[in-house]
C-alpha cells in the first residue's frame, strides 16, 4: 500500500451528505491508488458556537449527534483508529441506508457487526471521550476553516470540505470526480465552487 496516496477523511456518522461522500471515496479506492484514513469530527462541536450562522433548531439537532461520535471515539481508544472505517460503515448503513433509529440498540448492533464489544455503546452518554473528539475535530476543521461542515478530506497537502454529491458516483464516474477534486483543491488560491442543492441525499 506504500505506493498509494493517503487521503485523510474526517466524518460525523450522523451526516447523510458525509455518508454519501464516504461511499464515493471507497469507490475511488477501487479505481485510483488511494488509501483512506478515517478521523472523527463532530457536528455538535462545529455548531456549538452561538455566533455561527445556523438556526437554533439546527444547533439543538446537532447536539444530539454527539452520542454516536463518542462511541466511535471509545472504539478508537480501545482498538486503534484502524477500526473506524468498518464501524462507520456499520453505523452509516443503519442510520442512512436503513433509516434506523439512532438509539443504543442500533449502535450495539453496529458495534457487534464491526467485530467490537457491544458495551462500547456505554460511551453514548459519557463525556470521557469529548477531549479526544475535540482534538480530532480541531485537526480536521483547522485545515479548512469554520465555515464548512463534514466531511473534510486532506490529500497531497490540500484540504477541502465535501464534495457534496448525490447520488453516489460509482466506477469511472467516481474516478473522474476524484481527479477533478484533486485538480481544483491543488490550485493555489482556489476557495469555492458551489451551486444550490436540488435533490435530497440518495444513498443507493
Amino acid at each position: 500500500m506504500s505506493d498509494r496516496t493517503r487521503a485523510d477523511f474526517w466524518f460525523d456518522p450522523s451526516c447523510p451528505w458525509a455518508w454519501i461522500t464516504s461511499r464515493w471515496i471507497l469507490e475511488v479506492e477501487k479505481v485510483r491508488p488511494v488509501e483512506v484514513h478515517w478521523h472523527i469530527m463532530s457536528l455538535a462541536v462545529l455548531n456549538e458556537d452561538e455566533d455561527k450562522d445556523v438556526s437554533a433548531e439546527y444547533r439543538e439537532r446537532s447536539k444530539k449527534t454527539l452520542g454516536p461520535v463518542r462511541v466511535i471515539a471509545a472504539a478508537a481508544r480501545k482498538h486503534g483508529d484502524q477500526v473506524l472505517g468498518d464501524l462507520y460503515t456499520e453505523l452509516g448503513t443503519r442510520f442512512h441506508d436503513e433509516g434506523r433509529t439512532r438509539d443504543r440498540e442500533t449502535i450495539e448492533e453496529a458495534l457487534a457487526a464491526a467485530g467490537l464489544e457491544r458495551d462500547l455503546a456505554g460511551a453514548l452518554d459519557s463525556d470521557e471521550y469529548d477531549e479526544a473528539i475535540r482534538a480530532s475535530h480541531a485537526e480536521g476543521i483547522g485545515l479548512v476553516g469554520q465555515e464548512v461542515g463534514t466531511p473534510v478530506i486532506a490529500v497531497e497537502g490540500a484540504a477541502f470540505f465535501g464534495p457534496v454529491v448525490s447520488p453516489i458516483p460509482r466506477g469511472e464516474a467516481a474516478a473522474r470526480l476524484w481527479d477533478g477534486v484533486l485538480l481544483v483543491s491543488g490550485t493555489d488560491g482556489f476557495f469555492e465552487l458551489k451551486r444550490s442543492r436540488t435533490r435530497k441525499p440518495v444513498f443507493s
